[in-house]
């Protein structure tokens, strides 16, 4: 009769690998060659463009191309007159402004604008125009050197968020399109000249209130 020893209590199954199994000098061997994979590979991220470095964004190049060639011809060509534009918001604020206006999101309508009237004093960087027809409503034109606001960059419709990195980069562009126009524009305006003269002003405003007008002009002429 023929009988089999029984295996060793401390006999490990076959085919099973353990770290024990492996010795000193295989592990070694082993942990080495993790090593040098990890200093002789290259890991990428993202698409081959996006490690490719991005230009910066200058708002001052941005400024001189866009205004001339985009900001100042649409708003030209856009204007209303002030006095339809303000009739037309006193008596549905929305509907005018999806007629005349544009805006980003649920934020205030901007419109390209269009007036004549007479000049006052211009103090604290506004000249005062009072325009026929407006009833109660004052209207100030933006002369610097402080020129504020998003009116010129929101007003043609054509720059939109999507088109910049961040917010940053949003709000740089506007602050220097409003520079680019004071250039442009009102470097050559005489405002102590103007006061009591008819002026014909084409611009940008964003009204927060029906009562109170400011225009960013992209073009502004005194009568002689």
């Amino acid at each position: 009769m023929t009988t089999t020893d029984p295996a060793p209590a401390n006999r490990k199954p076959a085919g099973r690998l353990t770290w024990l199994t492996l010795g000193r000098g295989s592990l070694a061997a082993l942990l080495l060659l993790v090593v040098v994979i990890g200093l002789t590979s290259t890991y990428q991220s993202g698409s081959e463009a996006d490690l490719q470095a991005k230009p910066r964004f200058d708002p001052v190049k941005y400024a001189s191309k866009t205004y001339t060639s985009k900001v100042a011809p649409a708003i030209e060509k856009n204007a209303v007159d002030i006095t339809t534009l303000h009739k037309a918001i006193a008596a549905n604020p929305e509907a005018a402004g999806q007629r005349y206006g544009h805006r980003a999101g649920s934020g205030a309508y901007s419109y390209s604008v269009a007036l004549t009237g007479t000049a006052g004093k211009a103090r604290s960087g506004l000249l005062p125009v009072t325009v026929e027809g407006l009833g109660k409503a004052r209207v100030f034109v933006q002369i610097g050197p402080v020129v504020s606001g998003t009116a010129l960059r929101d007003a043609p419709g054509s720059i939109t968020f999507g088109q910049f990195t961040n917010q940053v980069e949003y709000a740089d562009a506007a602050t220097a399109l409003n520079t680019e126009m004071k250039k442009k524009v009102l470097a050559s305006f005489d405002a102590a000249d103007a006061d009591g003269k008819k002026v014909t002003v084409v611009g940008a405003m964003t009204p927060l209130t029906d009562d109170v007008l400011t225009i960013t002009p992209v073009s502004i002429k005194a009568a002689p």
